[in-house]
């Protein structure tokens, strides 16, 4: 029986990197990002709208689904403030958080909240469980922060509109010149190997070890480039028939932050390493592919524990990972990017260092 390959698209907007942005400097450890210096970006906005974020984005995602379904030609981060704006205020968080893989019950949870503007544990339960199936479970400050904005929902979608419009321009208006033409570049390469390689080759390239189990089940793939979100990969169905995978595309020579020194994947790599449970876990995944359960299970470590370590493995590209239908995330080691590790030290410890002039002898 013959499978199906989907159909392979494109998409280019600055818009995905103004929303990966707020959420890669809220959630600076996932990302390799020095909180400091994440800090203080953040801090350039007022207080109340700086702690009113930091509230939004432990729980809010990357609106893919919403920015893809934008007008073509209108999809730029001020085209998406702009049309965020035009929204009645109280469906903005709704807006912001729809995916596709909302359930009935978790979808009439929210809306019963709404209504009340209260909630009751099992309420909690159903909201808790949802994203802890779907692999990203929520701390209890953030599974409180979500409550009390869908309590209040058109109290939200003021507040946040003013936030994000203070953060476009207070900061993103500069940053969005910078990366447009890493963005340009970024998908004319990924397109590049796209004449060379399957759709499975592909992505396994662009996003440095994904893998979709269920992808022959889509119609269509619809492929985005991000500077902010490398090395790492947001990804969203837009209906049953689609999928979007928005792929880091920022060049290893070009650090996020302006003052990092050695290569990026480098440090990463030689940080992953330098911990005993991480080593554990490559040495698990030596043997075999694996799930965060059963190497909870295999190392005696808490499961909130392992996902953390995986994290830092997968930030620094030593493990793979494969997304299963059922949500589950199944992780193997990455032979390669660790065979790579010690010749990239031993080429950056050979690389001269441009001294500066000694001074004039003043006699």
């Amino acid at each position: 029986m013959s499978t199906f390959t989907p159909a392979l698209s494109w998409d280019l907007s600055t818009a995905y990197d103004l929303f990966v942005s707020l959420f890669v400097l809220h959630h600076p450890d996932r990302f390799g990002l020095r909180p400091s210096w994440a800090a203080g970006v953040r801090s350039r906005l007022p207080p109340g709208q700086r702690e009113f974020l930091e509230k939004a984005q432990s729980f809010l995602p990357v609106p893919l689904r919403w920015l893809y379904l934008l007008p073509a030609g209108a999809r730029d981060a001020a085209d998406a403030v702009s049309a965020l704006a035009k929204i009645p205020t109280a469906e903005r968080l709704a807006t912001l958080s729809h995916t596709s893989e909302h359930t009935p019950e978790f979808t009439a949870t929210l809306r019963s909240l709404s209504s009340r503007q209260s909630w009751t544990p099992a309420e909690l339960e159903v909201i808790r469980t949802f994203y802890q199936r779907r692999g990203i479970p929520l701390k209890p400050t953030a599974l409180l922060n979500l409550c009390q904005a869908w309590a209040h929902p058109a109290e939200f979608g003021d507040q946040y509109l003013e936030a994000l419009q203070s953060y476009y321009r207070l900061f993103f208006t500069e940053e969005e010149q910078r990366i447009r033409p890493l963005l340009i570049s970024g998908i004319e390469r990924a397109r590049e190997l796209a004449l060379h390689r399957s759709i499975e080759h592909l992505l396994d390239a662009l996003s440095h070890g994904v893998h979709f189990s269920g992808l022959h089940s889509y119609r269509e793939v619809i492929l985005a480039p991000s500077v902010w979100s490398t090395p790492l990969v947001f990804y969203s169905p837009i209906d049953p028939a689609r999928l979007f995978i928005l792929f880091g595309c920022r060049p290893t020579d070009q650090p996020l932050t302006p003052s990092a020194s050695a290569p990026e994947p480098l440090v990463l790599r030689l940080k992953a390493l330098a911990d005993p449970s991480r080593l554990a876990i490559l040495r698990r995944l030596a043997e075999s592919p694996t799930t965060p359960g059963e190497l909870a299970r295999h190392l005696r470590l808490r499961s909130p524990t392992v996902v953390h370590h995986l994290q830092l493995l997968r930030l620094a590209g030593l493990v793979e990972i494969t997304l299963l239908p059922s949500g589950e995330r199944r992780y193997a080691l990455r032979r390669e990017a660790l065979q790579e590790t010690l010749p990239a030290l031993e080429a950056y410890l050979q690389v001269p260092i441009s001294h500066p002039p000694s001074p004039e002898d003043p006699h």
